[in-house]
Parts: C-alpha cells; structure tokens; sequence
C-alpha cells in the first residue's frame, strides 16, 4: 500500500490502523471547542505531523491519519475529507477553504480486479502557500506548487505549477499571480 502498489484494504494490520483512525477522529470532532488543548492533542496523535500553529476545524474524515503531513500556519476549514492510503503533504501557511477533499486511493479501471476489491494510492502534495477554495477535490497523485490558488468547486487531476489561478472540471491555469490582467480575480469561498 504504501510503496503505491495494489492491495487488499481488509488485510488485518490495514484494518487495526483504520480502527486507530477512526477512534481518534472521533476523539477529535467531539472535542469540545472550548478546549483547544484537547483539540490540538487528538490531531496530534491522528497526524503523522501537525505544524505549530496550524488549525483544522472539525468535522474531519482521514483513512488513517499518520500519512498526514501538515505544515506550520496552516488552516483547514470545516468538513475536510483527506484519504490518506498514500502520504498527504499540506505545506506551511496552507488556507484550505470547507469541504475539501484530497483524495489518495486508485482503483483498478479493470472490473475484475476491482471486484476483487484491489486498489491503490498516489501520494498528493500541496506547497506552501497554496488556498484551496471550498469544495475543491484533489486526485491521487497531484501536486500543486506553492502560492498557487484554487477556485471554490474545482476538480484537479493534474498537477499545477507554483504562482497561478486555476478553475473549474477539471481544473485548468486561467492565470499567473503577479502578471497583470483586468484586475478581477476568482474569488475562491474559504
């Protein structure tokens, strides 16, 4: 699974790591917001890394959580969705609007094996600086360079280059940051 390869997701080892996973993303969306102590220590034991400063609102769904990188700074608004089979890298001062979803698993375009319940994952990586708009999903195996923004609603299935606007299904450049234009911007709901 973790070399990107096809496995079986009811290996007994992959399933005692996704009851772990889910037992302290429970733990994590009841903490109450009143003790963000508490908060911060459950993300700290679901999280392979949680950056100083970083926040992530509840609720939160993960596949197990310790494949979860996030950087320092960053902000995870409610309802995210991160399918960590393969390893999720956020960046430092990452603004990711509600109800992203980045999306690691694969599954075989082959019904058979399919059927057979093989799958795969692709690692995903966000630089720093990036802000994903609300609803934004990103695929397995994307990367998106830094100081890049992504319009609410958008669907990435390739990887985007640092410094650009990108929008729509599937998500393509409209623009550069820093290169002049009609002085309107998307304006992606965070």
């Amino acid at each position: 699974m973790l070399a990107g390869e096809l496995y079986l997701a009811d290996d007994p080892e992959i399933a005692a790591d996704a009851l772990r996973s889910a037992l302290l993303t429970e733990r994590f969306n009841a903490t109450s917001a009143a003790d963000p102590e508490a908060r911060r220590a459950a993300l700290a034991e679901l999280l392979g890394e949680l950056g100083e400063g970083a926040e992530i609102r509840p609720p939160l769904r993960v596949d197990y959580g310790h494949q979860i990188t996030v950087g320092p700074r960053t902000f995870v608004n409610f309802g995210a969705v991160f399918l960590d089979v393969a390893r999720i890298t956020i960046g430092a001062d990452v603004q990711i609007g509600p109800n992203v979803q980045l999306l690691t698993p694969t599954h075989p375009i082959d019904p058979e094996p399919r059927r057979a319940k093989w799958e795969a994952a692709e690692p995903i990586t966000i630089g720093d600086n990036v802000w994903l708009g609300g609803g934004v999903i990103v695929c397995p195996g994307v990367s998106i360079g830094e100081n890049t923004v992504v319009g609410a609603g958008a669907v990435v299935t390739k990887d985007l280059p640092a410094n650009v606007v990108a929008v729509g299904n599937p998500a393509r450049v409209i623009r550069k940051i820093g290169e002049e234009g009609d002085g309107k911007a998307p304006t992606p709901t965070a």
